[in-house]
């Protein structure tokens, strides 16, 4: 996935955001509107979100050291982490304590135009956020659908952006048909009501998030087509005459590493060998420029139920 792609669409997101959220906060104090209040904090979050899946990219682009010879492309995938925890905890956990003290609680809305402008500003402005996540998300999408998309990425920053997005439309429009409710029926409960729909979104779409990026933390191996090109660059059909079994890791969303053991001829020689090894590493790098790391162990293939001469 293009690393330019998704800080194109993190810097999109920011930018809306920011904006968004002082439009949401005035609009509160004028109004009381719980829903805004909520609606504020939850794009404050999302702002705080997008500054750290920047600073995730910049530490990722470290060089590797003694103590992290495999450098920190993984730095990508824990601060896309720690997004998923505060959009629980800011957005969502905040969202849920400010509705329920609204409906325990209800006041009538004052000032309506300003929670109403405001509301229909922000959907306006998530919708050209959201856009360019689409858009970007599609130069890299291919023939994937949008959920596989999110569940197969390997670079956290799109899928995290576009969920944020996705949830802060939703959100606006529960936050508006809370808003307007309240306004017609003269009952601040809606808006109470409005607000706590928006937390238990906010903590799905957290928990979504958290479980994707839990799975590239732990390490994901590479793509169903990317293995296949693996497998084809490593055969040569004269020294090297299959692969006998092959472990991959993403180190980071643009980094791989791979590991086989390879089938070589008895009595080929070192040489050979090293010769062979050597040109499968440069093939294996054509067809898949993410594999940095590589590792191959040649061995004498024997076939199950015989005695292998190596272990």
């Amino acid at each position: 996935m293009s690393a330019s792609g998704g800080t194109k669409a993190i810097v999109a997101a920011l930018v809306a955001n920011l904006a968004i959220a002082v439009a949401k906060f005035v609009a509160f104090l004028f109004s009381g509107s719980s829903s805004m209040l909520a609606e504020s904090v939850h794009s404050l979050a999302d702002s705080g979100n997008q500054g750290l899946l920047l600073l995730g990219g910049k530490k990722a682009k470290r060089e590797a050291t003694p103590q992290h010879p495999f450098g920190y492309g993984r730095e990508r995938y824990i601060y896309a982490f720690l997004v998923s925890i505060v959009l629980f905890t800011v957005g969502g956990m905040f969202a849920i304590y400010e509705g329920i003290e609204k409906i325990n609680h209800p006041h009538a809305i004052e000032a309506w135009y300003w929670p109403v402008g405001v509301l229909v500003f922000a959907i306006i402005a998530e919708t050209f956020s959201f856009r360019t996540a689409i858009k970007e998300s599609n130069q890299v999408r291919g023939s994937q659908t949008w959920s596989q998309f999110i569940k197969r990425a390997k670079a956290p920053e799109l899928p995290v952006v576009l969920l944020e997005d996705l949830g802060a439309l939703v959100g606006l429009v529960l936050a508006l048909g809370g808003v307007s409710i309240a306004l017609v029926t003269g009952n601040g409960v809606w808006d109470g009501i409005g607000t706590l729909c928006i937390g238990v979104l906010l903590i799905i779409i957290a928990i979504v998030l958290a479980a994707e990026t839990k799975s590239l933390l732990l390490g994901e191996a590479a793509g169903t087509d990317e293995v296949e090109k693996i497998n084809a660059a490593l055969v040569d059909g004269v020294v090297v005459t299959r692969v006998i079994h092959m472990r991959t890791l993403h180190l980071g969303p643009e980094e791989l590493l791979v590991a086989a053991k390879i089938a070589v001829a008895g009595h080929d020689t070192a040489i050979q060998v090293a010769d062979a090894i050597n040109a499968a590493e440069a093939r294996i790098r054509e067809a898949v420029p993410i594999a940095r790391v590589i590792y191959l162990e040649p061995d004498v293939y024997r076939p199950e139920g015989t005695t292998p001469l190596t272990k």
